[in-house]
């Protein structure tokens, strides 16, 4: 799968020509919603199902700044999936130097309206199978 890219807003840099830390977690939220559109389940049609996706955990490492202008590709996969949490892995590249900027990780849990776990492998198996045919190692 193609990665999603990003490319760095003049706002998203401090004083020092440099991209704000923060704003690699919310490229990850653009790369995690174009990711689930891809495989055919965008966050709109879950939640129009009353299934959520909030965030448990976040880590990243931040390898080489970011600069105004800078295309960044941001690769995702699913690390882990156990009908549950999934993990999200995500790979921040610069597209021009092909040099990794960001490495990252994302932990989701899967809730209805009133904040109970969903049973997704019976809400929904297709996501489910999908999920596991993505985990790593496992994709085609």
């Amino acid at each position: 799968m193609d990665p999603f890219r990003h490319r760095v807003q003049y706002y998203e840099t401090d004083m020092m020509g440099i991209a704000h830390h923060a704003n690699y977690i919310r490229w990850m939220e653009e790369a995690r919603v174009d990711f689930m559109d891809r495989i055919g389940f965008p966050y709109a049609r879950m939640e129009s199902r009353g299934v959520f996706s909030p965030v448990r955990s976040l880590r990243c490492d931040y390898r080489r700044p970011c600069t105004f202008g800078d295309d960044i590709d941001i690769a995702v996969s699913v690390e882990s999936f156990n009908g549950v949490v999934a993990e999200l892995r995500y790979r921040m590249t610069n597209a021009a130097k092909g040099e990794t900027v960001c490495e990252a990780v994302s932990e989701h849990c899967f809730l209805d309206r009133e904040g109970r776990f969903v049973r997704l492998k019976r809400e929904m198996p297709d996501f489910c199978a999908r999920m596991a045919e993505l985990c790593s190692g496992n994709e085609p």
